[in-house]
C-alpha cells in the first residue's frame, strides 16, 4: 500500500509549470501510487457515491467539469460541493464520502494510491447513498 498523501482541502493549488520554447512540464502528483486512469464521463451521469476505507485519488480535469460531492464518512451534514474545472484537480483522501456529476462530457485522470484491478478496487470501496 502506497504512503497517503496529507492534503488540507479537496481543490489543489497547483504548481506553476516549468516552461520554455519547448513547451511547458506540469507537475501534478509527487507521491508513490499504484494505479493512473483514464476516466470518460457523460453529460448528466453520476459516478462514486462511495468511500475507500484505504485508498485515496487524485482527479485531473482534462477536457469538461466534475460537480464533487463530499464530506467525512459518517457525517450526516449535507456534502458540501465544488466544481472542478479543466485544468484543475481534486484530492480524495481514504474515509471521506464522495460523489461526481459531470454537467458536461469530462474526461479526467485519477491517480490512486492502490492497484485498480477489480478486485482490489472492490475490497476496498463501501458503496454510499450521496448523491442520486
Amino acid at each position: 500500500m502506497s504512503t497517503i498523501p496529507v492534503e488540507e482541502k479537496p481543490l489543489i493549488d497547483m504548481l506553476p509549470p516549468y516552461e520554455d520554447e519547448r513547451g511547458a512540464i506540469y507537475p501534478l502528483v509527487d507521491a508513490k501510487m499504484e494505479s493512473a486512469v483514464l476516466i470518460t464521463s457523460k453529460k448528466g451521469t453520476i459516478r462514486a457515491n462511495h468511500y475507500h476505507k484505504t485508498d485515496w485519488h487524485y482527479c485531473y480535469v482534462l477536457e469538461g467539469s466534475i460537480d464533487y460531492y463530499h464530506r467525512p464518512h459518517g457525517s450526516d451534514e449535507e456534502p458540501e460541493c465544488i466544481t472542478v474545472k479543466k485544468g484543475e484537480m481534486m484530492y480524495t483522501p481514504p474515509m471521506v464520502d464522495h460523489a461526481m456529476k459531470f454537467p458536461e462530457d469530462t474526461v479526467f485522470l485519477t491517480l490512486g494510491g492502490n492497484p485498480r484491478d477489480q478486485e482490489t478496487y472492490e475490497a476496498d470501496v463501501v458503496r454510499v447513498d450521496l448523491v442520486n
